[in-house]
Parts: C-alpha cells; structure tokens; sequence
C-alpha cells in the first residue's frame, strides 16, 4: 500500500463483523476525523448468520490526510466491533494469474477488456497445459507458461503452479476454462482467490457433451456459473451468473455458442467484482456489495 492517499485518490475499505448497533456511524465518524470523504457506500446485514458487511470508498479532502494514519485508527475500531478488514488502493491493479486449456473465448474476453482498461487487472502470466494459445498471448506481450499435465506429473505441476503464483504475487488465478481439477490443498491454500468459471444447465449436466445432454433433454434454459474454486468440483461459492432462454430450434452447436458468450461475460464480470473488492465471503456463499 501506499503510503499517502492524496498521492493515488480513492481507497476501498472492506469490513465485516458480527452485526451490532452503531458499526456505521464509527467508521463514518473515523474517516471524517482523518480527512477521507465518503465517495460511495455499501453495506448488508446478513440476517441468516448475523454478520454484517460494508464495503466503502473513500476519498482524501485534507492536505496529508495519511493511509498510515487511517489505518492506525481503525486498529482499535476493529477490536471493539471484532472487524475483519482490508484498505486497498484504487490505483493498485490487482495482480490475475491467468489459466487456460485449449477453448479460447474466456481468455480472448479476458485479453481484450485488459487491454482495453475494463478490467482494472495486471496479467502476470498466462498459464496452460496446453500449448495452443501460446501465439494468442505472446502477441500481445505476457509470458505464457507450459505446465503439461499427467497423471504422473499432476502434483509436480500444481507445486510449480504455486510456486509460479508467489514468484509473480498474483492475488488472483482466473480459470479461464482450464480443464483440471485443482487439489484440496491447493484449493484451501488459495481460499477466496481461485475463480473458476463453467456451463451450468436447469437441470445441470456433466460428464461428456453436455450441450447435447441438454439438447435432448429439451432444456430450455443454458447459462453459467463463476464461483469460487473448491475441491468439490463447481460446488464452490457462487459469485457471478447468467441465463438465457431457449428452445426447440437450438442445435448442440448453437447451445455451444451461446454457451461460450455467456461463460466469458459472467467470468470478466466475476472478476471485475473481485477487482473492485466487492466479494465478501461468508461460509458457502458470497455477499457481493
């Protein structure tokens, strides 16, 4: 972090707590008293686990007004409402690992709002087990790595994935359809920082062409899901989705096509909410503010 706010702007400050009387008049209270303004803020009560969120960006209106100041001043806020929190610097991208498999639409989506700015993210590397994308990113200037998986070397390489994952300080790892499951440990080591994207159907199919499951069942909603990554596979904490109706007309490969629009726009947009610090999580599930 940095150490001034009136040398980058805007800060996000995240906050969560048992929920009690008076949580938002402190910090509302404390930010005035060392020189932030309130730019935006938004806060739940989660009535099911009595757990309360805040998500606030602040803004310097005083000469000086000190990031190391601020934070000191929320230390004992903190104790006395048991907070868990966090102070991010609007201008600081968050560092995204990038993985990937052979299909190419999420990275394509991925690539391009980065480029573009839309998504507020340093790519660090882009990972595969694969080595079909390599021209895709090296063209545009990232470092590709090929991490080959088998069964005799699955360990190995997620060892080398973690390793690669500290070497470039990624917050984040964007599974961008990357076809492997991640181990239990790596999972609970990355808690909360592993988003995996995949095609979810009403009812959902796995296993083998599920857009021609689907198809002969007669569904007539396809979509997909962004969650968290766990070790059980795409049970993870959801924090982004989408729907589209359907019917009777779409063959396998026009459900394929649809499906691959909707995973790259739900993915860029889970991770849009990552990058703004958005998602809190609570338990098997998220609270996106």
């Amino acid at each position: 972090m940095h150490a001034f706010m009136t040398e980058c702007g805007e800060h996000i400050l995240c906050i969560d707590c048992p929920d009690q009387p008076g949580i938002v008049a402190a910090v509302a209270g404390t930010l005035r008293d060392y020189g932030c303004n309130i730019d935006e803020s938004s806060q739940f009560n989660d009535k099911l686990s009595g757990h309360f969120f805040m998500r606030t960006v602040v803004r310097p209106y005083e000469d000086g007004a000190s990031i190391e100041r601020l934070r000191k001043a929320l230390e004992p806020l903190a104790d006395k409402y048991a907070m868990r929190w966090s102070l991010h610097d609007c201008a600081r991208k968050v560092r995204t690992l990038v993985m990937v498999s052979k299909a190419d639409h999420c990275l394509n989506d991925i690539l391009y709002r980065w480029r573009t700015g839309h998504l507020p993210v340093d790519i660090t590397a882009v990972v595969s087990n694969h080595e079909n994308n390599r021209k895709l990113v090296e063209d545009r200037g990232l470092r590709f790595v090929h991490l080959p998986v088998t069964k005799d070397t699955k360990e190995a390489q997620e060892e080398n994935l973690a390793a690669l994952i500290r070497e470039t300080d990624s917050e984040l790892v964007a599974l961008a359809r990357y076809m492997q499951i991640l181990s239990d440990p790596f999972c609970r080591t990355h808690e909360g920082r592993v988003i995996n994207i995949h095609h979810s159907f009403l009812p959902g199919f796995k296993g083998a062409k599920p857009y021609h499951q689907a198809y002969e069942r007669g569904v007539k909603i396809v979509g997909a899901t962004a969650h968290f990554a766990t070790s059980d596979l795409d049970e993870g904490p959801i924090i982004e989705q989408e729907t589209v109706r359907i019917d009777h007309t779409k063959t396998p490969e026009k459900l394929q096509v649809l499906g691959k629009d909707i995973e790259a726009r739900v993915l860029s947009r889970a991770i849009l909410a990552f990058a703004e610090r958005r998602i809190f999580l609570q338990g098997r599930r998220t609270i996106v503010l």
